[in-house]
């Protein structure tokens, strides 16, 4: 289990333009990397659309944004669209860095026990060490949550 002030795990992944992300892309920047469920579902459509509404405030104060679900590259391209998202979705559907991150693991809904990608959010410094992670994260005001905890 990652805590903070552990070094953030690598990763090198392509998203959904086909364009190669890796970990040292944002080496001397804040990253906010958060992981969700699945694409075009309500609680991920509600923070995709958080984060894009506060996106510009987000770069502005220093933060870039990825987002991560084990969803194919063509999903995300088409949910990318739909909900103009500014920021890079990385398809894992090997779920090697979901795993590397420690949040794919048993869930339950409606009485049902599943295994599946718990909604989590790290911040990581420019330093490349978890600054915080969100474990019960606001869809609806993720942004807000972020922006409170570093006091800006």
């Amino acid at each position: 289990m990652l805590e903070i002030g552990n070094k953030a795990p690598a990763f090198s992944l392509v998203d959904e333009t086909e364009t190669t992300r890796t970990f040292d892309d944002y080496k001397g920047q804040w990253l906010v990397i958060y992981f969700y469920p699945k694409d075009n579902t309500p609680g991920c459509n509600a923070e995709a659309c958080n984060l894009r509404d506060n996106y510009d405030d987000l770069l502005g104060r220093g933060f870039k944004i990825i987002g991560v679900s084990a969803d194919p590259a063509a999903s995300h391209l088409k949910f990318r669209e739909k909900f103009s998202l500014p920021f890079p979705l990385i398809p894992d559907v090997e779920k090697r860095v979901i795993s590397d991150y420690g949040i794919w693991g048993m869930k339950k809904f409606m009485g049902k026990e599943y295994m599946g990608i718990h909604r989590t959010t790290f911040v990581i410094s420019e330093e490349g060490k978890i600054e915080k992670i969100f474990t019960k994260v606001k869809t609806k005001d993720h942004t807000r949550q972020i922006l409170d905890e570093f006091g800006v």
